[in-house]
């Protein structure tokens, strides 16, 4: 019963989030009521309406490591739905956002979080940001050669990314995530591209061959600019306020992850990084890096046969043996 309840309860959200309408204007989360009051944190501002544009959602691609804490909307402080089902779900989907292990044991497989990834938790820009994707589903992958939900792409983020298992549709773990994502991007116009999207891809132009990539030249800039939150093995340090999470190795994202293509993560790199200086490097330098990260051995996606089954697999897709004998980058 508790299970079909929360079903119930994100179909309503994902409805106000589809037509961008509420029928109830105090049932959302630009309601002056929260759910909350005890969260530890001081009220915040309300939602913003339909009015807003992504981009005023997201905290800036230049805020350093010393505003890796900083959100727009937070489940702890701002309003939420008077629901208390939902309003529970979309802390619980901030938490298992925050710190995927923690939260979501039974399916995460590595140290990974999916802030990892998605700065701030998914409300950075330039960061892979996740203001205002919910209603762009479901859309077409490539990759999967199908259209895919929202919860199709996050269960596949747990099985590449998190290098673990996708949580079952209907799971507590995934409709939490799912009114999270919805949650961040109340009011914001239905079908419409954010302003983001595509802002942290490299430009075909400036693609450096993968044969004229050089890892070598990659680890040297790795060694002046990611050691510190990093480390020379790759595997993050805590800081405190921000746990980076491992480039390489088994508690890394595995082989058939987005970051394991060398262009997707370089153009990551280029403006996400570091959190010190974000933006700081060049196109050629970021993938220079990415072809160093993407050199290094990584868990085994058990499953890349299916992918791209229409045979045409990206050049930049070095660890897929259906194109590469071996990773070319390793030399």
């Amino acid at each position: 019963m508790r299970r079909s309840r929360l079903s119930m309860v994100l179909c309503v959200l994902l409805t106000v989030s589809c037509d961008g309408s509420t029928a109830d204007s105090n049932a959302m989360a630009g309601s002056t009521q929260s759910v909350d009051s005890s969260a530890g944190a001081s009220s915040g501002p309300a939602v913003p309406g339909a009015a807003t544009s992504a981009s005023s959602r997201l905290v800036p691609a230049t805020a350093g490591i010393d505003r890796v804490a900083e959100l727009v909307m937070d489940p702890r402080r701002d309003s939420l739905p008077r629901d208390t089902a939902m309003a529970s779900m979309i802390r619980r989907g901030y938490d298992i956002m925050r710190d995927t292990r923690r939260h979501a044991p039974e399916y995460a497989g590595n140290a990974m979080s999916c802030a990892n990834c998605h700065l701030n938790v998914g409300q950075k820009a330039e960061a892979w940001p996740l203001v205002g994707v919910a209603t762009l589903f479901p859309q077409y992958r490539a990759r999967s050669a199908r259209l895919i939900t929202l919860e199709d792409r996050i269960r596949d983020c747990f099985e590449r990314s998190i290098n673990g298992k996708a949580p079952p549709y209907g799971s507590p773990e995934l409709l939490a995530l799912s009114a999270y994502i919805n949650w961040i991007g109340t009011g914001l116009p239905a079908g419409k591209e954010p302003a983001w999207r595509g802002k942290n891809t490299l430009a075909k132009d400036v693609q450096v061959a993968i044969e004229n990539l050089d890892p070598v030249a990659g680890k040297a800039s790795y060694e002046r600019n990611c050691v510190a939150c990093h480390g020379v093995d790759g595997q993050g340090v805590n800081l405190g306020a921000v746990h980076p999470g491992p480039l390489w190795g088994p508690q890394s994202w595995n082989d058939g992850a987005g970051a394991a293509r060398v262009y997707t993560l370089a153009g990551f790199i280029r403006y996400a990084m570091p959190l010190t200086a974000p933006g700081s490097l060049n196109d050629a330098e970021a993938q220079n890096l990415a072809a160093y990260i993407a050199s290094q051995a990584r868990p085994v996606f058990m499953h890349k046969e299916r992918d791209y089954r229409d045979g045409r697999i990206p050049v930049d897709a070095v660890y897929y043996t259906q194109r590469y004998r071996t990773n070319p980058l390793v030399r």
